[in-house]
């Protein structure tokens, strides 16, 4: 019989991966966990998978991507180049992804754990979704024959004020509780788990061990999952992991990656690779600090509505159909294990909720970090991503949407865009002579340019005149790096001899073209909330910038391209993580997950997708930075347009 499965041997990092034959050098690449920069997901659109065969018997589909040159050199896509026989792959640096540019810390600017966005907010107080506390037990006799259940009940509402009605247990407890609470001469630990309606014990220890209680809180993201491990007694931090979300590979956007389940009957493998993710990160995290995996009490995530569906194992299908629901906006708390997740057997998994389709657990915990229900002056919360979700309001308020930014400013759909990783440039300068200054992730070599990059590229174009407030290039610039292309006109940023690639980094007009469209669906979905509320650009008191690309962003060059309102610099803050951020808050503290559903039933929910003045909006914004120009004082100023 012939052999179906073959060896995949990864150079330079020496991994060798055993795949069934027919699958693509990309499956076998993330089976090795593995991440090769698939932008497109695998369609074969990007062209960024880029790997060298070493020897070995492949299939490969011939791909515009690969040019004469390359395949000499023995260039193939990973995505579109199956595995027939045992073969070597050299994964080439510009083709790798690392998670040097993964977002994961708190705000730099605030300390403490339980940090908020103004030191005008008090913080919450310490009291753990999960808390631990050690009980003795008076001992049973003739004259006190209370049972065993109800003795423990008793204690723990004597220690803690919690009512004897709202008191439960799970059978795993009760069927233990009789020999551990003689085993240790009536000296035990209970781990207490939030219901919200009631409070669970979870489990029960004997001796005093309430100082081993550890949570863990994970950012779900589309594109990155980050994880804090925290010691709940102590109210601290303890240490952070990260990785890219496995998903990755069905589609780089959600949308994409909910076509690719209801195409292919994948909804339990969409959850399955998403809850492998953050298992590694638990066991890597605890590993790493020597705990057991017994004392992790509870896992707090947060995620868009899509993820969050994923991981629960709800089906996300009607969220790209009209009129767009979700199953659940909020889940109660569960079992972890009910859906994978491995902690403590009994230990308790909670999400936060949601706001409507498009607009999920991650905004809910940005706003709760940034302690959006306090705020007594207009603000704005921004969290840009391929999907630029929007939050505007005070302590009296609150509207949000979500605006289809589309990937661009990942990297994909750009002729030499990446994500942020080393050897991306994340910062761009165009003198008016037109030579080019930038700065990579790293200091490494470039290798490509990331959202950041981008965004500093296209200002700095607007700004020297190589491009017009169409976007359209300026073909009477007097600089060689201007050339005309197979596929147009495009501008060298950096020359072959510089990059890791041996290739010239360069920006072409569809490049351009594609940027504009993603700052406008940014612009003009902020523009549409403030004119449903009666306001402008004028009444923005504090704008907050989260997320990972919002963190890097050059907030100038924001404003100068029309992506930000024309705001004073100072209003912005830039807030990190606030999706892990919030929950944190959550996981230390019952009440500041309790205002996490208050701030989200507080939001209204706005639909741009149907929305005329969206569109109009929209339309007016495809401009550098706007077709009125009148909004953009500064920029006129800058760019001297009268």
């Amino acid at each position: 019989m012939e052999n179906s499965r073959c060896k995949v041997h990864f150079f330079p990092v020496d991994i060798t991966v055993e795949i069934e034959k027919g699958k693509t050098i990309l499956d076998a690449a993330y089976k090795g966990d593995l991440f090769i920069n698939a932008l497109c997901g695998g369609d074969g659109t990007c062209g960024k998978c880029k790997v060298v065969l070493g020897s070995g018997m492949i299939e490969s589909m011939p791909t515009a991507h690969i040019s004469v040159s390359e395949a000499q050199k023995g260039y193939v896509l990973a995505c579109s180049t199956k595995v027939i026989g045992d073969l070597e792959v050299i994964i080439p640096e510009e083709s790798k992804l690392d998670k040097s540019q993964i977002l994961v810390s708190d705000f730099p600017q605030f300390s403490g754990s339980l940090a908020a966005a103004t030191s005008k907010v008090e913080h919450f107080k310490h009291d753990p979704l999960v808390n631990k506390i050690y009980l003795e037990l008076p001992q049973p006799s003739l004259d006190d024959c209370m049972a065993d259940y109800e003795r423990l009940c008793k204690e723990i509402m004597v220690k803690t004020d919690i009512p004897l009605e709202k008191i439960t247990t799970n059978f795993d407890v009760l069927k233990r509780l009789p020999g551990i609470l003689r085993s240790s001469d009536w000296k035990v630990t209970v781990t207490l788990g939030y219901r919200v309606s009631s409070v669970e014990i979870v489990e029960i220890q004997g001796g005093n061990v309430s100082g081993e209680n550890y949570g863990v809180a994970v950012d779900v993201g589309t594109t990155t999952v980050v994880a804090h491990l925290l010691n709940l007694s102590r109210g601290e931090t303890i240490d952070i992991e990260a990785t890219y979300n496995s998903q990755i590979k069905y589609g780089d956007d959600y949308i994409q990656r909910i076509i690719y389940a209801a195409q292919n009957n994948a909804m339990d493998l969409m959850q399955e690779v998403l809850v492998e993710d953050i298992n590694h990160l638990i066991s890597t995290l605890i590993k790493r600090n020597h705990i057991s995996i017994h004392d992790i009490s509870a896992v707090v995530c947060a995620g868009n509505t899509v993820m969050t569906h994923f991981l629960i194992g709800l089906d996300p299908t009607n969220i790209r159909k009209e009129p767009y629901l979700p199953a659940a906006s909020f889940v109660p708390p569960l079992r972890a294990r009910e859906v994978g997740i491995k902690i403590n057997n009994n230990g308790l998994l909670y999400t936060l909720p949601c706001v409507g389709a498009y607009v999920g657990g991650d905004i809910s915990s940005g706003a709760l970090a940034i302690r959006l229900d306090k705020a007594d002056v207009l603000s704005l919360l921004i969290d840009i991503g391929t999907n630029g979700e929007i939050v505007l309001g005070n302590k009296d308020w609150m509207v949000c949407c979500s605006a289809s930014a589309g990937p661009a400013f990942e990297g994909s759909g750009i002729s030499c865009g990446t994500r942020a990783a080393k050897g991306a440039i994340e910062k761009v300068t165009i003198t008016k002579e037109y030579d080019v200054v930038y700065k990579t992730i790293g200091e490494a070599p470039p290798g490509g340019i990331c959202g950041s990059g981008l965004l500093d590229c296209l200002a700095n174009l607007t700004r020297s005149g190589v491009i017009d407030r169409t976007g359209n290039f300026q073909k009477g610039i007097n600089s060689d790096r201007l050339r005309k292309s197979d596929n147009g006109y495009e501008f060298v940023l950096v020359d072959r001899s510089k990059t890791s690639t041996k290739r010239d980094i360069v920006i072409t007009q569809a490049d351009i073209q594609n940027l504009m469209r993603s700052k406008a669906a940014i612009y003009s979905a902020i523009s549409t909330l403030l004119e449903s509320m009666g306001m402008s650009v004028s009444n923005i008191e504090q704008l907050y910038l989260a997320g990972g690309f919002g963190n890097y962003l050059d907030i100038r060059s924001a404003i100068t391209i029309g992506m930000l309102p024309d705001v004073s610099v100072s209003k912005v803050q830039f807030v990190g993580n606030t999706s892990v951020i919030g929950a944190k808050m959550a996981l230390f503290s019952k009440d500041a997950y309790e205002v996490a559903g208050i701030i989200t039933s507080k939001m209204t929910y706005f639909d741009l997708m149907s929305n005329n003045k969206y569109m109009e909006e929209y339309i007016s914004a495809n401009f550098l930075p706007h077709t009125d120009i009148e909004k953009f004082p500064s920029v006129a100023v800058e760019l001297m347009v009268s």
